[in-house]
C-alpha cells in the first residue's frame, strides 16, 4: 500500500481516537481488570516492593472482567501500604458481619445474654394451672429442645399436673418480620436464609435457629424408600418421602427442600444400599410455632397435659403475668465463635435486631441498622460512603469500601472487647472447626497457618476475606480483599486471596 501525507494523517486520526476512547472506557470503569495472565510465585522476587508484589498477582487472568478491591493497612500506625480501588463500594457478603459483630461488642458487651421465659397470667390450684401458660421469646438463638424440656420439669416440680388455658408464643420483643428484605427466594428454604423470630430454637450446638435437621440412611436392602430422621423430633413440619432404595452399584443423589410458603419438606432422589447419610439443616416456617410444637412435647412428656378447649397460638405476655422459669443464653463473647467462626448467617440478623431494640426500643432491621450506622460513625467510619441491608451479609445490595473495613479492623484494635472480637474471627490453615472456622481448609501451611486470622465472604459471583497478619518482619497488618463480579468457579479467586495473604505473611520490609 502506498501512503500520502492523507492516508498518514487519516491513520493518524485513528490511532488517536482509538486511545482516546480506550481511556474514557478506563475511566468509566476503575474497577474493570483487564488482567491478561495468571501469574506464578516463582515470578514474583522475593525483594520485590509489597506494591509490586500484590499487582503482579491482581494482574491473574482470573480476576479479568471482575471488580476487585484490596486495601493494606499497617495496624500500629494506620497507614495505608497499598491501596486498589480501595475507595469503591464493593459487595461485602459476610464480611459484612465484621461491622455487625464490632457493632454488638460496642451495643450489648461481650457479656450480653438473650433470655427466654415462661409465664403464666393464671394460679395454680392444686396440680392445675388456671390461666395460660407463656413462652416469651428475647431473641436467644440459643435454645435448644433440651432447654423446653427442662422448662417442662421446673414446672412439674412446682406441682404443675394439668393446665387449664391455652399455650401461647411471645414473640413480640422484635417485629414480624421474618425475613430480611433481600433474601433471595432460593436460599429462604435452607438455614443460610431462615426466618428471624424473637422467639425460636436451634436443632443443636451450632445454633442454627428457626432450623430443623433431616437426615436421609440407607437401608439394608435394596428396595423401598430410605429411612429419614428429624431433629428435634417434631410434627410442625410435614416430610414427604419420595426417595428410592438402589443397590450398591447405584448412585446416590438426594435432594432435601421445602415448599416456599409451607412446612412441606419433600426429600427426593437414590440411596444405595452402602451410601452415607444425607443431612441438611432445613429452614422451618414461622419459627415461633415450631417453639410452641417441641414445647408441647416436652409437657406431654413430663406428664403435663392440657384440659378442655386448649390452643396454642401467637400473642402477648400480659404485664403482670408471673414468671415460672427463666433460661439464659451464652454470652455474646461465646456466641462469636458459632456466628464468626461458622459464619452463622441468623446470629447476624438476631445481633442487628436486638441492637435496634437495646439501641432504638425497636427490634427490626431498619433500626439494627441504624445502630450499626451509628458505631461506625463513632468509630470515624464515614456511614454514607456504604450502604447497609442486613447484618449477615447475604444481601446483595450491601456496599462498603475495602479501605473501611481496613479502618474498621484497625478502629477495632482500641476496644477493650478486641481480643474477644480477633479471637471469634477463623484462623487460617487451624483443623478444629471452632477454632479454624471456615479457614480450616485454606493456607494450611506457614508463616500464613496459624497466622491469617480473617473473616471470609462468600456469595454467587462475590468472595472476600478480611483480617489481620504478621509480616516476616514482624509487622502486624490488617488488609481487606473484595471480588466481585466473577464467573465460574470459586477456587480461583479463593487462590488469589489466599495468594494475597501468603504474600503478606513472607513479606519483610527490612529487605
Amino acid at each position: 500500500m502506498k501512503w500520502n501525507s492523507v492516508t498518514r494523517k487519516t491513520y493518524l486520526c485513528l490511532v488517536i481516537s482509538l486511545i482516546v476512547v480506550i481511556s474514557l472506557l478506563n475511566q468509566n470503569n476503575p474497577l474493570l481488570v483487564t488482567a491478561t495472565k495468571d501469574i506464578d510465585k516463582e515470578e514474583i522476587t522475593e525483594n520485590a516492593s509489597l506494591e509490586e508484589k500484590l499487582s503482579a498477582i491482581l494482574m491473574s487472568k482470573h480476576l479479568a472482567g471482575t471488580s476487585t478491591a484490596v486495601s493494606v493497612m499497617h495496624a500500629n500506625t494506620g497507614e495505608l501500604l497499598f491501596s486498589q480501588n480501595g475507595s469503591s463500594r464493593l459487595h461485602p457478603a459476610s464480611n459484612m458481619k465484621l461491622l455487625t459483630a464490632v457493632s454488638a461488642l460496642e451495643v450489648l458487651g461481650e457479656d450480653y445474654q438473650f433470655s427466654t421465659e415462661i409465664l403464666t397470667d393464671g394460679k395454680v390450684k392444686g396440680s392445675v394451672l388456671h390461666g395460660n401458660l407463656y413462652v416469651k421469646g428475647k431473641g436467644d438463638p440459643t435454645l435448644l429442645a433440651k432447654d423446653l424440656q427442662r422448662f417442662a420439669r421446673d414446672l412439674r416440680k412446682q406441682g404443675i399436673r394439668k393446665i387449664k388455658g391455652n399455650l401461647i408464643g411471645d414473640d413480640t420483643w422484635y417485629d414480624d418480620v421474618r425475613l430480611s428484605q433481600d433474601l433471595n427466594w432460593s436460599d429462604e428454604s435452607v438455614y443460610t436464609g431462615a426466618q428471624v423470630s424473637a422467639l425460636t430454637l436451634s436443632p443443636n450446638e451450632d445454633y442454627d435457629a428457626g432450623t430443623v435437621i433431616v437426615e436421609v440412611l440407607p437401608r439394608k436392602a435394596a428396595e423401598g424408600k430410605a429411612k429419614l430422621r428429624i431433629t428435634p423430633k417434631t410434627d410442625y413440619v410435614n416430610i414427604v418421602n419420595n426417595t428410592k432404595m438402589m443397590n450398591k452399584d447405584g448412585k446416590k443423589d438426594i435432594s432435601i427442600e421445602r415448599k416456599h410458603g409451607t412446612n412441606t419438606i419433600v426429600v427426593e432422589g437414590t440411596m444405595p444400599v452402602n451410601g452415607s447419610n444425607a443431612k441438611a439443616w432445613v429452614s422451618v416456617w414461622e419459627p415461633t410455632g415450631y417453639v410452641l410444637d417441641v414445647f408441647e412435647v416436652a409437657l406431654n412428656e413430663a406428664g403435663i397435659s392440657f384440659i378442655g378447649h386448649s390452643k396454642t397460638t401467637r400473642g402477648k405476655t400480659p404485664t403482670q403475668a408471673n414468671k415460672l422459669a427463666i433460661k439464659k443464653s451464652i454470652p455474646l463473647k461465646e456466641l462469636l465463635i458459632p456466628f464468626m467462626k461458622l459464619s452463622n448467617n441468623g446470629h447476624g440478623e438476631v445481633l442487628t435486631k436486638e441492637m435496634g431494640k437495646v439501641m432504638h426500643h425497636e427490634g427490626s432491621w431498619e433500626k439494627g441498622i441504624e445502630a450499626i450506622e451509628q458505631v461506625m460513625s463513632d468509630m470515624g467510619i464515614d456511614p454514607t460512603s456504604m450502604l447497609l441491608r442486613d447484618g449477615s451479609g447475604m444481601s446483595h445490595k450491601n456496599m462498603i469500601p475495602a479501605n473501611a473495613l481496613t479502618q474498621l479492623l484497625y478502629h477495632a484494635q482500641n476496644k477493650p472487647w478486641f481480643e474477644v472480637f480477633k479471637h471469634s474471627l477463623p484462623v487460617a490453615g487451624e483443623s478444629d472447626r471452632l477454632v479454624g472456622g471456615t479457614l480450616r481448609e485454606r493456607m494450611k501451611t506457614e508463616p500464613a497457618k496459624g497466622n491469617v486470622v480473617a473473616k471470609t465472604g462468600s456469595l454467587t459471583g462475590m468472595s472476600t476475606l478480611s483480617g489481620y497478619v504478621m509480616t516476616k518482619d514482624q509487622q502486624p497488618i490488617i488488609f481487606s480483599i473484595m471480588i466481585n463480579n466473577y464467573l465460574g468457579s470459586s477456587k480461583h479467586i479463593i487462590a488469589i486471596e489466599d495468594q494475597i495473604a501468603e504474600t503478606l505473611a513472607e513479606h519483610d520490609f527490612s529487605k
